[in-house]
């Protein structure tokens, strides 16, 4: 096998051998289909074609056909039939992470707010914000849909809603008391 390039044109030259294994690759329905769609880019290649006419026959990318005939010529039929293995991105958390973001999440949140924000957690847990999102999304978390009410730590809350109440319940004397309603607003 050899392989001459030119322009745009790329001369593959096979062995017999060679050329009835890829023939048979590309007629064998039962491999996967990226073994038989590589077999074929070789195949239409031999047959002289120039590489926007490979490309469109076999229904792919210049830069595909390119990579293809690359890789058979420094590995043949074997360098077709192998996917190169890529280095792994951002490796997943740890079991002690996920444990870690969903205790916080389910506990109460500090001082006065009402529930943990996926930028708190991720602060306090050291991991992104979009990891946090994604824990929260594969375990079904939504905390900032709670239906149960949330207690208040304030310790003057008792007299703030008596106040409150009371003002609403024995309006002084000389008061004017508005209600406001959210659908009488006019806007004009």
């Amino acid at each position: 096998m050899r392989v001459w390039a030119m322009a745009q044109t790329i001369c593959v030259l096979l062995d017999d051998a060679t050329e009835s294994a890829l023939s048979a690759i590309a007629g064998d329905r039962s491999r996967p289909l990226k073994h038989i769609l590589r077999a074929r880019i070789v195949l239409l290649s031999f047959e002289r074609s120039s590489v926007q006419d490979v490309a469109r026959q076999a229904g792919v990318s210049r830069p595909a056909v390119w990579r293809w005939q690359q890789r058979f010529a420094e590995e043949g039929v074997a360098g077709l039939l192998r996917d190169n293995t890529r280095p792994p991105g951002t490796p997943p958390h740890s079991t002690h992470t996920v444990a870690k973001v969903l205790a916080l999440t389910c506990s109460e949140p500090p001082d006065e707010v009402t529930y943990w924000t996926g930028r708190a957690v991720a602060a306090r847990t050291g991991i992104s914000l979009r990891s946090v999102q994604w824990i929260w999304q594969e375990h079904r978390l939504q905390p900032h849909r709670v239906r149960t009410l949330k207690r208040s730590h304030d310790p003057a809350f008792a007299e703030k809603v008596e106040d409150v109440v009371g003002l609403y319940m024995q309006p002084p004397a000389h008061a004017l008391v508005l209600s406001i309603d959210d659908h009488s607003t006019s806007s004009g």
